[in-house]
């Protein structure tokens, strides 16, 4: 993924795993069956109502934090432990939080200045209807191989896409699983991206050798997710040529569409494939793209507010709707601002009380210990490394920890078992880095919702590249396909 850059290399490496002697594996289970019990019971009992408002959740994830307080007192931890463990984690996520306010600005301003819907008339121009989801995979593996960002990918050309897809009456979340397919491809393989990095300099490989390694379980499942999207797309039922056409000339009655509104979106990738920080080049991409719409599209603004200045403000931190007598283009051109990111936001808070304190206790230590226990065979090995970092995308909601601790946990059992550690940096980019956009309260699942507006829910099922790669992986293994030994010296 990833855009974390507040945590450097050496920080995430060094990070302490609490191993707690006194807390057995049924009392580190515990909260996790209390924190799944309560999300299945809202999800399946509650016939559509949230059973303890807009943020229930974020209040579930709270219970069964306090629920793990509770197993940490009877098992002799201290409140400053899970409190020490709490605060790290949470200053992990405070860059997230920002690039997230960011995102919601920059869906702001991309609208009131006619670059998101200028994205979408060129793109209804171009985008054949019967190739638009394989082509949305290929485009956003360009982009975030170039830039080594889902984030980026999915808060740029994603947006686009999605935008494109409603106007073309294609499934959201059959577009945002195209999207994120391709986003993750690229973050996995691109040099570029943190994860990419993190996972071999944990194994203990090097960066190319694992990127190299990793092509053989990641080129065959992009492959399918290809095709899979390709015949999906030829069996689509979308809008005609007369309705697209009509979209376009009512696009065109709203804004002033002109190529030259490419330039903030092509300036901001620019600036993340030079290697500026997230959080400076989105911030470029917000004020230049308030200043565009203040140049080319005033009388949008006008419409908004008397002021173009305080039109342009709320965009920023406010929602903002731009009316159209066309129901399609009355919903892509609504867009949140910073405040409709605070759902999301509290969500991420909360998940990181609950895996700051399952770490606190040593739960996550003790239950990544007894899955290791389990690994008598090289697929057995394989199997628990995959099952530990989907789980730890789980319970720590944390796309780092599920690649920093089994990488820990793991490293000395793969060289034991005589196996090469790009094996390991392998399996943790395929199970642990991926499946993160699947966990709706993980960091990157609720990142993704809230950037493409498509619940977790209306896209897993269409996120084949990212569902399918750690399966992928135990295939390999289960065969014995390209499961490389040591060089004995």
């Amino acid at each position: 993924m990833s855009d974390n850059k507040n945590l450097s290399e050496i920080q995430i490496k060094d990070q302490k795993i609490i191993v707690n002697t006194e807390l057995n594996l049924i009392e580190a289970l515990i909260p996790v069956v209390a924190l799944m019990s309560m999300l299945a019971f809202n999800i399946f009992f509650v016939e559509g109502q949230e059973l303890l408002g807009a943020y229930t959740n974020q209040i579930i994830l709270l219970i069964a934090a306090s629920i793990a307080v509770i197993v940490g007192i009877l098992n002799k931890v201290s409140f400053q432990v899970m409190f020490d463990e709490t605060f790290e984690n949470m200053k992990k996520v405070m860059v997230p939080i920002f690039i997230l306010m960011l995102v919601g600005a920059l869906s702001g301003t991309w609208l009131v200045s006619g670059i998101i819907p200028a994205m979408v008339y060129y793109g209804l121009e171009i985008l054949n209807p019967s190739i638009f989801l394989p082509a949305s995979i290929v485009i956003c593996i360009i982009i975030s191989i170039a830039t080594g960002s889902s984030w980026t990918t999915t808060a740029t050309v994603g947006i686009a896409l999605i935008g494109i897809g409603k106007a073309l009456g294609i499934d959201t979340g059959m577009v945002a699983g195209a999207v994120i397919s391709g986003a993750y491809f690229g973050d996995k393989m691109s040099p570029l991206s943190d994860t990419t990095n993190l996972a071999p300099a944990m194994a203990g490989t090097d960066l190319f050798t694992h990127i190299r390694y990793m092509s053989f379980t990641t080129i065959p499942t992009i492959t399918i997710t290809l095709i899979a999207f390709s015949i999906m797309g030829m069996g689509l039922e979308v809008n005609g040529n007369a309705d697209v056409g009509y979209l376009l000339t009512d696009i065109e009655k709203i804004f002033n569409i002109t190529p030259w509104l490419f330039v903030v979106p092509a300036l901001v990738v620019g600036l993340i494939v030079i290697k500026t920080k997230p959080l400076i080049a989105l911030s470029i991409g917000v004020l230049l793209a308030a200043g565009f719409a203040l140049f080319f599209q005033p009388e949008v603004l006008s419409s908004l507010n008397d002021s173009h200045l305080t039109a342009v403000t709320h965009a920023i931190f406010v929602q903002s709707s731009i009316s159209s007598d066309n129901e399609i283009l009355a919903e892509l051109f609504s867009a949140k601002g910073m405040y409709g990111m605070m759902w999301t936001i509290l969500l991420i808070i909360s998940a990181m009380i609950f895996g700051g304190i399952m770490d606190g206790i040593g739960a996550l230590e003790r239950i990544t210990e007894t899955l290791l226990k389990l690994a008598k065979s090289v697929l057995g090995l394989f199997s628990s490394t995959v099952f530990s970092c989907i789980g730890l995308n789980i319970v720590a909601s944390d796309q780092y920890l599920a690649i920093v601790i089994p990488g820990k946990m793991y490293e000395k059992a793969f060289r034991e078992r005589g196996l090469a550690p790009e094996n390991l940096s392998r399996t943790l980019e395929d199970s642990g880095t991926v499946t993160s956009a699947l966990i709706p309260w993980n960091t990157c699942g609720a990142y993704q919702t809230a950037t493409l507006g498509v619940g977790v829910g209306d896209y897993f099922a269409y996120a084949i590249f990212n569902w399918l790669s750690p399966i992928m992986t135990l295939i390999f293994a289960g065969f014995n396909i390209k499961i490389r030994q040591m060089i004995k010296k």
